[in-house]
């Protein structure tokens, strides 16, 4: 079984772009929400509208990942197409280039680096560390990571979080962080002025919400849950915190495709380079991938990834509030 370096460059051979599947891809995405979204700004069929919100909602996730890859240089660089399409798509999600490379960089770089992680992820303190807290910043810690925070994460993950925040800590490196929000809300306020409310509501925000939901839960998941593994700085490896602090998250074949792969995200740690459509490939033909921490989208799971809040250090797990 190999490990450290070693398992990093068997992992080179993959972290290769197919260059016209790349373009495949991304065009065939882009014509698919596209279509989703001009179904769901139609207002002739209720019920067509609705599902062409959910699906434009599910597309704008995978479309997400096109874009999380292409800033991780994985995918279509020296495309000035790619270039334009990916600033654009960043400001109308609400995650513009500036905020998002920089802070997504860093979270590569410090993945389950207690004290460090929380840039770029969600919050992680020790048990001790909890418990000596006052009971405001325990309040605060605890609605970062809870369940509403998360699904509403449009307001508190990329609203404020990915824009507004960015932009108050460092105005002059995040001015795009205010294009994008006039940018956003200005698609918004132009379909609310010509088609109304309803359209509104399920041809943009919905959509938007949902994504931002699913975006977020991803993200928490993949790094909170209970089998996940936290070192000091000190003890701290990095192929050990991508196989360890990164889960894989079981879906079905449906949803991994609506998700971009991103299930495989221990193997994604490992090579940030390998592009999205790679990761079952690895994952089927490397056995040091194959017995992660897993995940799921199931309610048991979902419950099981909230209920766990803070490290353990004593003990090397994650725990929740009871335990404390």
């Amino acid at each position: 079984m190999l490990t450290g370096k070693a398992l990093i460059q068997a992992t080179r051979k993959y972290a290769k772009e197919d260059r016209k599947k790349s373009w495949l891809l991304l065009i065939s995405t882009m014509i698919l929400l596209i279509l989703a979204y001009a179904g769901a700004i139609q207002n002739t069929n209720i019920i067509i509208q609705i599902a062409c919100s959910i699906v434009a909602g599910l597309l704008g996730v995978r479309m997400f990942i096109m874009y999380h890859d292409y800033l991780h240089r994985t995918i279509l660089q020296d495309s000035w197409i790619a270039q334009i399409w990916f600033t654009l798509y960043g400001m109308f999600i609400l995650a513009p280039t500036s905020i998002w490379k920089r802070s997504h960089d860093y979270h590569h770089s410090h993945n389950a680096k207690l004290y460090t992680s929380s840039i770029g992820s969600f919050p992680l303190v020790t048990k001790k560390d909890y418990l000596a807290a006052s009971r405001f910043d325990r309040g605060v810690y605890l609605f970062i990571r809870h369940p509403l925070t998360i699904l509403f994460g449009y307001i508190f993950a990329f609203i404020w979080g990915m824009c507004l925040r960015a932009f108050i800590k460092s105005t002059s490196k995040h001015l795009d962080t205010i294009l994008a929000l006039i940018f956003h809300f200005g698609i918004g306020a132009l379909i609310y002025h010509y088609w109304g409310f309803q359209n509104f509501l399920l041809g943009f925000l919905f959509p938007a919400f949902l994504n931002s939901a699913m975006g977020a839960y991803l993200f928490y998941a993949q790094h909170n849950f209970p089998d996940a593994k936290y070192t000091s700085k000190e003890d701290w490896d990095y192929t050990y915190a991508a196989l360890k602090s990164s889960s894989y998250m079981q879906m079905s074949s449906l949803m991994q495709w609506f998700t971009g792969n991103i299930g495989y995200h221990h193997i994604h740690h490992i090579n940030p380079r390998i592009p999205f459509y790679k990761l079952p490939l690895v994952y089927k033909e490397m056995e040091e991938f194959q017995s992660p921490g897993v995940t799921s989208l199931s309610p048991k799971s979902i419950y099981k990834c909230f209920r766990v809040k803070v490290w353990d250090a004593e003990n090397n797990k994650m725990i929740g509030l009871k335990e404390l």
